[in-house]
């Protein structure tokens, strides 16, 4: 270029704007007005660190849950199952074939009676894995059994004789006819050291066995049986083999699951790879699978086919707070972007431009919402990071993960969504500002009635509410009708659409609402008069104050109804799947070889456990139907004793003389859906019976004994059914049970089936405990939202409260009006959104679980009281707060403000 070029006269052209000075006057606007951007950007923090804080914790709740019920898979990669249970040895043996396997066992058990030093137990037994990552079992104590004539004892089995690593105790088993040899020295097996009489048309054999370790359970595996014992996979062989127990019993000799462990674990393509040669090496399986995939399918299975916990308590939660925290950032930032309306219509008298100054609130948008999502999300995963590491200290009785993985999702989720919704906040604010002609911006702001806030607005709002209602109607009709996934995504749709259109429309009945509080609390006297006048007179203030306690409100107390209703509703299935919390059953049978009673000192040693509640005898039979259709197998028992002992009492309820209560299971494995009339027919006779259907799943039919002994008399009780405490843990109490029966010298079954109800009950409890700690983050977000907006109400009217003080309005007059007029607008806030949450909660909870049957409204009360007593008491510090300093100003020096 020429230096000496002169440069062309005429008319300057236009300079174009640059990024440059947009910059400049953004970050200039955001250093005078920190404070402000605090309020606004904790909002945002609080916002973003509540959805970071969902995203991770369905993550923790995905995991548990997952993890609880896999527990039984240890770290096996890969689960081989038949559902028939028709696997065999060789087909285990295929399966270690197969190129990429490094262990395989297949899960199979029996039970064998234990006894030392008078005391006797009938345990559980299993074979010593082949690969420690086959077993969820942990050796606490010498090794593994290495041979036929050892044993590996659970701690509390060994911690009950008395015995130790080295010690010996007795087997005693019961061999079929001819097959006596099969425990011979010589045959492969241990010496028995004596025989005894004959059971199950064999004869018991005694073992000694010596005990080469201790094992325990931390994952409560084998908990419902009472732990298991270990030996070696040729001792269990032998020991299924020859049991004539088992053969009398019905007991299937193939498995139903084999689990496998990888030369690459953890390699998908591996994994992929084994997985189609396992499902060709093994025809007679039903499937190969991870066993995470095997607990999805458990716990959809409890839930009547669909995954509850990612429906309700991901999804659903992570979509519901993405909504309402958004509504919480753009009512904050509006008010913020409002206050300073002056300001950037001064800006436009200097010679701002109209996109100059569109683009600097945009850009004052992004960077606030950038920053304060990049530190919520580091406040949500501290936060979810730190409840897990004080989680441990209740004893939750679930492994929970040490520290939760922040994955992209987790991390761009939250930050799209505080970015997003805070920019997409200030677009109106900033077109608005951008263009008001400047002398029209600077004039006093006039208060807005409901006639100023436009027709389209109240039409909008109209069709919002009416049609979002509308959606969420139809989405909890589509839950009922087992559409979960699409009932539950149209239910959050219109419920977030209904809110919406509340929000909106607030502004035409909120003000109103809140003066008549205002008259009714302040019983006519002048300060509420005072707060009634201010909450009619700038409607547009009050909506936008009192709304962001609504939003809050609305989510706490959605989110307190839902997890009442769906512990309810969780609570009564667990009870129809595990009707009874434990079982006793006679090992011992009578000549016919029907089932012996349980004999009377094992009653009598159940009296002095503690925690136990009712037990009752039950009589079981086979009953064959007059129609040649599929035996049904029955329990008799007393309604008044069933009812003492059932989880379940309308099936005691429903039981009488001549009537049979058929559970939705038994109706199902009998081919009795839909019958009315049932005819039982047996040595006694005959006997019709009017059969009464139940939602219970137990897999027995209830009859009277009475009606039993018409059609089979002479049968003996041989199970007996107990209570367990509510308030005991299950564990110890099956514990104490076993105990007490051992020194009987009698041995029968124990099923403490209230063991597994308790481990669901405490994935439920753990999903609902990790949504109560959610909610302190929302009563935060409601918190800053209320402070926020009163606060900048209050400044706001600087000029209006320094005119009262001058006609003669006290400073404690002052004081007293703006704390009623916040307390009110807080409590009207609080109402409204305590209702919205009832609504919104009870319907979220029906259509996720009411495949699982009837989701009752839950008022939680107490919470509904501490939500209402916080909102007042955040309504008077919010308004009190900034009042001492109205009341400090003079009111020459705050007519001379702005």
């Amino acid at each position: 270029m020429d230096p000496h070029r002169v440069p062309p006269v005429g008319p300057a052209r236009p300079r174009v704007l640059t990024v440059g000075p947009t910059v400049r006057l953004t970050f200039a606007q955001m250093r005078r007005s920190l404070g402000r951007l605090a309020a606004a950007g904790l909002a945002v923090l609080i916002s973003t660190a509540f959805v970071a804080a969902t995203l991770q914790a369905g993550t923790v709740v995905t995991r548990t849950t997952y993890d609880q019920v896999a527990a039984q898979y240890a770290d096996a990669d890969l689960v081989v199952f038949d559902r028939a249970g028709t696997m065999t040895p060789a087909d285990v043996d295929a399966v270690r074939a197969v190129e990429g396997v490094a262990a395989a066992d297949g899960f199979r058990g029996t039970y064998v009676e234990l006894a030392h030093g008078g005391r006797t137990v009938r345990q559980s037994l299993v074979a010593a894995p082949s690969d420690p990552r086959l077993t969820p079992l942990v050796l606490a104590d010498g090794t593994w059994p290495d041979g036929p004539d050892r044993i590996t004892l659970p701690v509390d089995v060994a911690e009950l004789f008395g015995v130790g690593v080295g010690d010996t105790v007795s087997s005693t088993r019961c061999l079929r006819a001819g097959k006596a040899g099969a425990g011979r020295p010589g045959a492969g097996g241990p010496g028995l050291g004596e025989r005894g009489a004959e059971c199950y048309g064999g004869q018991e054999a005694v073992e000694t066995l010596t005990v080469s370790g201790l094992v325990d359970d931390p994952v409560s595996a084998y908990a419902a049986g009472g732990g298991v014992a270990v030996v070696t996979p040729a001792a269990l062989g032998r020991q299924l083999a020859g049991s004539a127990a088992g053969a009398a019993s019905g007991q299937a000799s193939g498995m139903r699951t084999v689990v496998v462990a990888l030369d690459r674990p953890g390699d998908e393509a591996a994994v992929a790879d084994v997985r189609a040669a396992l499902a060709a090496a093994v025809p007679s399986a039903t499937g190969v699978t991870t066993p995470e995939e095997y607990a999805e399918d458990v716990v959809a299975g409890i839930s009547g086919g669909q995954n509850i916990v990612y429906l309700v308590f991901v999804l659903a939660l992570a979509a519901v707070s993405l909504v309402v925290a958004g509504l919480v950032i753009a009512n904050t930032f509006q008010v913020l972007v409002a206050q300073r309306s002056h300001t950037l219509a001064l800006l436009r008298c200097v010679g701002a431009g109209t996109g100059q100054v569109h683009r600097s609130v945009l850009l004052e948008a992004v960077v606030l919402g950038s920053v304060a999502s990049v530190a919520g999300i580091v406040v949500g995963s501290l936060f979810v990071q730190a409840g897990l590491l004080v989680a441990p200290a209740f004893d939750l009785g679930v492994a929970l993960p040490r520290a939760v993985p922040l994955t992209p999702t987790a991390f761009l989720v939250p930050l799209a969504a505080g970015l997003l919704v805070t920019l997409a906040a200030a677009v109106a604010p900033a077109r608005a500002a951008s263009r008001v002609a400047p002398l029209a911006a600077l004039r006093p702001a006039a208060g807005l009635d409901p006639a100023g806030t436009g027709r389209a607005r109240a039409v909008f709002a109209a069709f919002a509410t009416l049609g979002g209602l509308a959606v969420m109607a139809a989405g909890v009709a589509l839950g009922r009708s087992g559409s979960i996934d699409t009932g539950l995504f149209a239910a959050v749709l219109g419920g977030s659409v209904s809110l919406v259109g509340i929000i909106v429309g607030s502004v035409f009945w909120l003000p109103r609402v809140a003066a008549l509080f205002g008259r009714l609390a302040g019983a006519g006297g002048a300060t509420a008069r005072l707060a009634s006048a201010n909450a009619l007179r700038n409607p547009r203030r009050t909506a936008a104050t009192s709304t962001a306690l609504l939003i809050g409100v609305t989510l706490v107390s959605m989110m307190t109804t839902g997890a009442a209703s769906a512990r309810l509703t969780m609570n009564d299935q667990l009870d129809a799947r595990f009707p009874v919390d434990l079982r006793l059953t006679s090992t011992a049978h009578a000549a016919a070889g029907a089932a012996a009673a349980v004999p009377a000192v094992v009653t009598d040693a159940l009296a002095g456990v503690h925690g136990l509640g009712a037990v009752v005898p039950v009589t079981n039979a086979s009953a064959r139907r007059a129609d040649g259709g599929t035996p049904v197998q029955v329990a008799a028992v007393d309604p008044a004793d069933l009812r003492s002992v059932a989880n379940t009492p309308a099936d005691a309820d429903r039981l009488r003389p001549g009537t049979i209560v058929v559970p939705q299971r038994a109706a199902t494995l009998y081919d009795l859906v839909g019958v009315d009339t049932l005819v039982l027919t047996g040595p006694g006779g005959r006997v019709t019976l009017d059969v009464v259907h139940s939602g219970s799943r137990s897999d027995r039919a209830y009859l009277t004994p009475q009606d039993l002994a018409a059609f089979a008399p002479g049968l003996a009780a041989g199970e007996l059914w107990a209570q367990v405490d509510d308030d005991r843990d299950a564990a110890d109490v099956v514990s104490a049970v076993q105990a007490a029966v051992s020194t009987t010298g009698e041995t029968v079954g124990v099923t403490g089936t209230v063991v597994e109800r308790s481990a669901y009950q405490r994935m439920v409890d753990v999903i609902l405990s990790i949504v109560v700690g959610l909610l302190t983050v929302a009563v935060l977000i409601a918190l800053v939202g209320v402070a926020n907006t009163l606060s900048l109400s209050v400044i706001e009217r600087t000029r209006e409260n320094a005119m009262l003080r001058a006609i003669g309005l006290s400073r404690g007059q002052l004081r007293a009006t703006l704390a009623v007029e916040g307390m009110v607008i807080a409590g009207v806030g609080a109402v409204l959104g305590i209702v919205l949450g009832l609504v919104y909660g009870w319907v979220g909870a029906t259509t996720a679980l009411s495949v699982l049957g009837q989701v009752p409204l839950v008022v939680p009360w107490t919470e509904v009281g501490v939500v209402l007593a916080v909102a007042l008491v955040a309504g008077l510090l919010a308004s009190v707060v900034p009042a001492r300093a109205a009341v400090r100003t003079h009111p020459v020096a705050a007519l001379a403000a702005e």
